[in-house]
């Protein structure tokens, strides 16, 4: 039996980095997993070559995390295509650089946006299917930086951070509904994806791994596989008695 044999999962921004490891390893753990992200075409093909592996244990949804419309239709095709949800991983996120005084505020509610009121959004629409099954799971990716501010980062540290009080209060909603759902959230630190390409382009992909990696105690930036494993600890029944809480995934600079 696999660690999440028979569960049912939603990820969010599977198409690539984080979601989609997340989604291979659920898989392969025995998990059946709707993969969801706003590049139709690419979380498509991902899915597709999954199910080669894993037949009729997956599929794909373009969903894009903001659109409250586009979260009901989701609920609704994993009801009607796996027959109910236990676990939630809301991944979809995007980064910006910028301190309060020169971030745009048109930027500012982007990165909200994305980065926390999606979770809303999916937090809000899964938990009545979820609370349907039994040993319910939510796991939110936050980030180092919802832990950890930087000078240059005002949008992302302020959304990171409220994922990380957000998935607080659902967990003690969920708990004081005895609904059986638990909610955690995750908190990496520099991780090879394309997060990562902005700083990439400006000065090249093994320049830009050196410059993160110095600022890594253990000498080297995080893989997807390093962050996926950790989501699939809290998607599973070996982590039945933690809720509220936040698992950092970071190499150690949160300890300095």
């Amino acid at each position: 039996m696999g660690r999440i044999e028979n569960k049912i999962a939603l990820i969010t921004g599977a198409a690539q980095g984080i979601g989609l490891a997340t989604a291979k390893l659920f898989l392969k753990e025995g998990a059946k997993v709707l993969l969801t992200d706003i590049n139709h075409k690419k979380v498509t093909i991902e899915s597709e070559a999954l199910n080669k592996i894993y037949p009729n244990q997956t599929c794909a949804l373009k969903l894009n995390v903001t659109e409250e419309a586009d979260w009901k239709n989701a609920i609704t095709c994993i009801e009607e295509t796996f027959g109910g949800m236990n676990i939630l991983v809301n991944n979809a996120g995007i980064g910006s650089v910028g301190n309060v005084e020169n971030e745009n505020y048109t930027q500012w509610k982007h990165v909200h946006n994305v980065d926390l009121d999606s979770v809303f959004l999916g937090c809000k629409y899964a938990i009545p299917i979820i609370k349907k099954s039994k040993h319910g799971s939510i796991i939110n990716v936050s980030s180092i930086s919802g832990i950890i501010a930087g000078h240059n980062m005002a949008a992302y540290n302020s959304a990171k951070a409220a994922v990380r009080h957000l998935s607080k209060s659902i967990a003690l909603h969920c708990a004081k509904d005895k609904n059986d759902i638990r909610c955690n959230s995750i908190h990496p630190a520099f991780i090879d994806t394309p997060i990562l390409d902005e700083l990439c382009k400006k000065i090249g992909h093994d320049e830009a791994i050196k410059k993160l990696s110095r600022q890594i105690p253990i000498g080297h930036i995080g893989e997807p596989n390093d962050v996926a494993y950790g989501i699939l600890y809290l998607a599973s029944n070996e982590s039945k008695f933690i809720t509220g809480t936040e698992i950092i995934i970071d190499g150690g600079i949160s300890a300095g």
